[in-house]
């Protein structure tokens, strides 16, 4: 004869279990079968499962919990969501324990703490980026927020029945720790934080598997009434979306091409099925993608109470936090820090009353405490600090208008240079360059110009020879072989003073073959620089070269 027993297990298994918990109840039996009746309260339920998930569990979810497989019936199991502690009156104790006893026929240890309002855990976990599903082979980080040191805490995962320990990577500067979390092979799993040596833990994250393209995405935390929350739809691969279809409960609720469905303020009638439908194209990887369409799996929403919230308010001295719902026994204020570039990094202030001086820049945050949870987070308040900034945007404005001063000097004293440099660029001109700058007013100045064959002992073959300027301004002419020579400054080939034109300019005049002197260069026109506009250049038609030249053959007649 085999004998077996009943119990029922709650996992995971939570020191405490807070709202918002997905938690699933095992009937465990050695030698036992299925089908399994599960019992709430005394009343027989519909669900057959040896496991029995709640999600989101509230302080409707206390009581005790029976399975029956067999024809046997297991040990009984209480439920109790953490409270504020509200004690019921002696005639709701008494109700309670009657029907108790109806329904257990035995003497059951439940807590009559049944809540009518809820705490929040002692430190936080929650995803850094995404939400409550993921498609298979995916992970993601999760991030721990708590007011003590993280270094005293270790975290598990649920899947399936079995629970896993986690590497915790603990950033003690940042005072946050982070673990990855993997479905692996499970569809669902639960993550959650525990302190070593204590009944204290973080709130519990679940997350879950789809294979489809398509999914839906509600938040990884619980929806709190009165907050907005936000469904998206996701194609994995990212593709572009062109339309979506949001259901709740089998119905079409909105239809647009935003891929978002959003509740600005959560209520109970919010809770259902969720669901969308997906039209898309994979356009960023080719530009002809075809059009694609599919359903995502369904998601379960639950609103709930949640705790009540604490709030912020300003005040002439600082910021003031209050919680007008919570009870007597919440006592004692946490305040809270975090950067504004940095939403996971949070530092627990010192203060514990109600009312604190704001010193840095940032978010502040505040709860109170009630025993073995907290209300919730109140409010987020910014604080930049304008004041505080005015003297480094002046001391920066300083920088500048010093920098731009000294840019502005620099610039002018440059610009001095050039002009100083330029200048005597101008002065080295008046001998440089092709052309040889005659200075008529300086006695000791020379003009060369090139020179025929010569046999004189002054006069280099093809050379220069200096004309040397007398008190007479002139312009010098090439003179024919036929001039008689007059002097070692004539001959052959040689130049003749005109005295009788003032010209600045020099001309080297080419002639015919027949009456080309012996030695003169090929012909063109060279042009001298001129100093003054009062001279007038020589040209072929009114050069006196011609006149002289008539005269020299006259004579010879």
């Amino acid at each position: 004869m085999s004998v077996f027993f009943l119990s029922v297990t709650l996992l995971p298994k939570f020191p405490q279990v807070f709202v918002g918990d997905d938690v699933t109840l095992i009937c465990n039996c050695k030698g036992g079968s299925k089908p399994t009746t599960w019992i709430f309260n005394g009343a027989s339920q519909t669900h057959e499962d040896y496991s029995k998930l709640l999600i989101a569990v509230t302080p409707k979810n206390n009581g005790v919990y029976e399975c029956v497989q067999g024809g046997k019936r297991s040990d009984p199991y209480t439920l109790t969501v953490l409270s504020m502690n509200t004690i019921l009156n002696v005639h709701d104790r008494l109700f309670l324990l009657l029907c108790l006893m109806i329904s257990l026929s035995l003497s059951l240890s439940l807590s009559l703490s049944l809540s009518l309002s809820d705490l929040e855990p002692h430190a936080q976990l929650s995803p850094s980026v995404g939400g409550a599903v993921m498609t298979k082979g995916d992970g993601r980080n999760l991030v721990l927020q708590a007011d003590d040191d993280l270094k005293n805490w270790s975290c598990f995962v649920l899947r399936g029945v079995s629970t896993f320990s986690l590497a915790l990577d603990v950033d003690e500067k940042m005072n946050r720790a982070v673990i990855f979390a993997e479905l692996k092979e499970a569809e669902r799993a639960t993550f959650f934080c525990k302190k070593k040596k204590a009944d204290l833990r973080s709130n519990a994250v679940t997350l879950k598997k789809t294979e489809l393209m398509v999914m839906l995405v509600p938040p990884a935390i619980p929806a709190l009434q009165g907050e907005p929350l936000a469904l998206r739809c996701v194609v994995w691969g990212g593709p572009e979306l062109e339309k979506a279809i949001f259901y709740k409960d089998k119905t079409p609720i909105q239809s647009s091409a935003e891929d978002t469905y959003t509740i600005t303020k959560a209520k109970q009638s919010d809770n259902g099925n969720y669901s969308c439908h997906a039209t898309y194209r994979f356009s960023h990887i080719s530009a002809g993608a075809a059009r694609k369409e599919g359903d995502s799996d369904a998601q379960e929403l639950k609103v709930i109470g949640g705790p009540p919230a604490a709030v912020i308010s300003e005040s002439s001295n600082g910021l003031q936090c209050s919680c007008p719902d919570c009870p007597a026994n919440c006592t004692s204020y946490h305040w809270y820090h975090t950067p504004l570039n940095d939403p996971f990094t949070r530092k627990k202030l010192s203060e514990s009353n109600g009312l604190i001086t704001v010193k840095d820049v940032g978010q502040y945050k505040c709860r109170k405490e009630c025993g073995k949870g907290f209300s919730r987070f109140s409010n987020v308040y910014i604080y930049k600090d304008t004041a505080h900034l005015m003297p480094i945007l002046l001391a920066a404005i300083l920088i500048f208008l010093g920098l731009l001063i000294v840019l502005l000097i620099a610039l002018k004293r440059r610009r001095g240079g050039s002009a100083i440099q330029e200048t005597e660029r101008d002065k080295d001109k008046k001998t440089g360059g092709d052309y040889e700058q005659i200075q008529l007013k300086d006695k000791d100045k020379a003009v060369y110009h090139t020179l025929g064959e010569s046999t004189s002992k002054d006069r280099a073959e093809g050379g220069y020879e200096p004309l040397q300027k007398r008190e007479e301004e002139g312009v010098y002419h090439t003179v024919g072989p036929e001039g008689p020579g007059e002097g070692q400054s004539e001959g052959k080939g040689g130049y003749e003073a005109l005295k009788s034109v003032k010209a600045d300019v020099y001309q080297t005049l080419s002639s015919d073959d027949s009456k080309k002197p012996a030695g003169e260069a090929e012909g063109g026109y060279e042009q001298l620089p001129q100093k003054d506009k009062d001279y007038e250049a020589v040209t072929v038609e009114d050069s006196p070269y011609e006149e002289v030249k008539k005269q020299t053959d006259k004579e010879k007649e």
